[in-house]
């Protein structure tokens, strides 16, 4: 399945190294401002090769829309978006051509499909999140309408974890880290693994604020399963906290609820979402990735035919997949919570008089 979302829909095509990758987002209704120079900066929030803490592919990662724009302003007609790729470097991969790397989707995706593109992992590369972070930013202007805001960034990097939040120090940071004083410890953790031919995980958070209360479809469109959903759909993505997550098992009834006053909920426990539907409050998501599988140590593993063999990679990967990461669920939060408006628009009798009324 390679589109997401009801009524906001993001499908996504291309290959790690094939000659583009794009998206197609279906959906966005017409009238609304597109502003081209803020997709592009947030593409380049996410693009690879702007510091040693990431992979030295250089890709300028230029998006070009081909329709659904005119003059500036969606049409309410689907808006395509390609990006070229333009710094391939495949030959890397002739020696993992019939073997499957070890924490990859390789062996799944061969048995699965019966075909092997080596070629950097083709489909299941995380390069395809470029695509998504195109489509996101459209998301993200529809919510700057709306006066939602998403932010994010690295709460956790190798077990060193932020003991302050700061959402504006991590739009600067390399690595945007969360807490200052930790920052330069996570960063060392990676340097140090990447020094070593290794990786480390790390931990994203995500927060929405300016939500109204009422999005979400239960039973089966909950907000916070949609919400878990799409972040785990992110490359390396192993586990998702929502509110307080695994936190709350450890809590009593009377710690966890949220109390309820006159000017909203003393605490945020619950992330922002009850009964699979936005309370108001800030939407909070943990998104947890594995260390990158790409590492540069001989491992054991078989070749397509089964046969035992020594895996040797080449190449270039990043060190911590959640730096770029944290751009990506970003991206994941918007188109959720674009396709969450749009569904809760006529849930209501006064929604529908207030739109088709013949006094208007």
């Amino acid at each position: 399945m390679n589109t997401f979302g009801k009524r906001l829909t993001l499908t996504t095509f291309g290959e790690s190294h094939g000659k583009a990758i794009g998206c197609i987002i279906d959906g966005v209704p017409a009238g609304l401002q597109i502003d081209e120079a803020f997709i592009q900066s947030e593409l380049n929030r996410r693009k690879p090769g702007k510091s040693k803490l990431e992979t030295g592919r250089k890709e300028d990662d230029k998006v070009e829309i081909l329709s659904g724009v005119f003059e500036g302003v969606s049409t309410g007609t689907p808006i395509a978006m390609i990006i070229f790729n333009t710094n391939q470097k495949s030959k890397d991969y002739e020696n993992v051509k019939n073997l499957f790397r070890p924490g990859h989707a390789d062996f799944t995706y061969f048995h699965k499909y019966g075909l092997r593109d080596y070629r950097g992992g083709g489909r299941s590369s995380a390069r395809e999140t470029a695509a998504r972070v195109a489509g996101g930013a459209i998301a993200k202007l529809m919510l700057r309408e709306l006066g939602i805001e998403i932010q994010s960034g690295l709460c956790e990097v190798d077990g060193i974890k932020a003991e302050s939040i700061d959402f504006e120090y991590a739009k600067n940071s390399k690595l945007y880290a969360l807490d200052p004083n930790k920052e330069k410890i996570q960063e060392e953790a990676i340097l140090t693994a990447k020094e070593n031919h290794d990786s480390v995980g790390g931990v994203v958070l995500t927060t929405a604020t300016g939500v109204p209360v009422g999005l979400g479809e239960p039973l089966y469109y909950k907000l916070d399963a949609v919400l878990a959903d799409a972040m785990m759909g992110i490359n390396a993505a192993k586990a998702v906290e929502i509110g307080d997550g695994v936190a709350s098992t450890h809590l009593k009834g009377s710690e966890n609820n949220d109390e309820i006053t006159p000017e909203g909920f003393k605490s945020n426990h619950s992330g922002g979402m009850l009964g699979g539907i936005s309370n108001g409050d800030s939407i909070i998501i943990k998104t947890h990735f594995k260390p990158t599988p790409s590492i540069f140590q001989e491992q054991d593993t078989v070749t397509t035919a089964n046969e035992p063999v020594k895996c040797n990679l080449k190449g270039r990967h990043d060190p911590c997949v959640a730096i770029r990461g944290a751009v990506v669920c970003e991206a994941m939060m918007a188109l959720v919570l674009a396709d969450m408006t749009l569904l809760n628009m006529g849930r209501k009798m006064e929604h529908l008089r207030t739109l088709y009324s013949r006094s208007n």
